[in-house]
């Protein structure tokens, strides 16, 4: 299994897309939340590591939680596939995240005009085959298992943990600093990738002081404009190289 970071940003950043990022494993892609505009990002990455990366080449998705930075592709992507692939999105995330996602996407999605005609009113199931990922639960999406807790965060958001032939990634999405999370993401797994940035994330000095055991299989995401220029002790991903879990 390998991993691509598509954007390592934060919601301020002005040197990358918010913190996304395309596994593959068995022939098969997963996406990790949606950076803004999605094409433009994946084209971008997919420059860099010389890979096929368009959103023709997405099998799945999986969605972390709902703030801007991480949900705002989101609609450009599902429009794309409903109207220029005349195909549903496959997108798995927590029942408690799938449960406010129309929420956030019906002002711009739920009315559609074809031609002449009415317009037509729209739902989820119109855009997307869903496939809510319970906590303490294995699901199957393709060749991925998916399992998933939730993190401290201002909205619901789930960190997750992807597995596919025998090796494991394991992802915090945003969280404030949580030695039990840590523990969670860390047991079992080949490569974790934790975000770190200020207020109600993970401090990078918390992650620092983890035992060697932990940080040595740790990169960071999510993390401030500037932190690749103070040269931190775990690694910075960096977009569009190509990792190996």
């Amino acid at each position: 299994m390998k991993f691509v970071p598509i954007g390592v940003g934060d919601a301020f950043t002005e040197r990358s897309y918010g913190s996304s990022m395309v596994v593959m494993g068995a022939g098969k892609r997963l996406l990790i939340d949606f950076p803004d505009p999605p094409r433009r990002a994946l084209r971008e990455a997919a420059l860099r590591s010389g890979l096929d990366l368009r959103v023709e080449t997405i099998d799945a998705a999986y969605l972390t939680h709902l703030h801007g930075d991480h949900v705002n592709g989101l609609e450009a992507m599902s429009f794309y596939r409903y109207f220029r692939e005349h195909r549903k999105l496959r997108l798995a995330a927590a029942p408690a995240v799938l449960g406010e996602l129309w929420g956030r996407l019906r002002p711009s999605m739920d009315r559609l005009v074809f031609g002449d005609r009415h317009p037509r009113r729209m739902s989820l199931a119109d855009y997307f085959d869903l496939v809510p990922v319970p906590e303490g639960r294995r699901t199957r999406i393709g060749p991925f298992t998916l399992e998933v807790r939730r993190t401290h965060h201002h909205v619901p958001t789930f960190a997750v943990r992807v597995t596919c032939g025998g090796r494991t990634l394991a992802f915090s999405s945003d969280t404030s600093y949580d030695p039990g999370l840590i523990e969670w993401l860390s047991k079992g797994a080949h490569a974790i990738v934790h975000e770190t940035n200020v207020g109600i994330h993970t401090p990078y000095e918390r992650l620092a002081a983890l035992p060697a055991s932990i940080r040595s299989r740790m990169r960071l995401i999510h993390y401030p404009d500037d932190l690749p220029r103070r040269r931190p002790a775990i690694p910075c991903l960096r977009v569009g190289q190509v990792y190996t879990v």
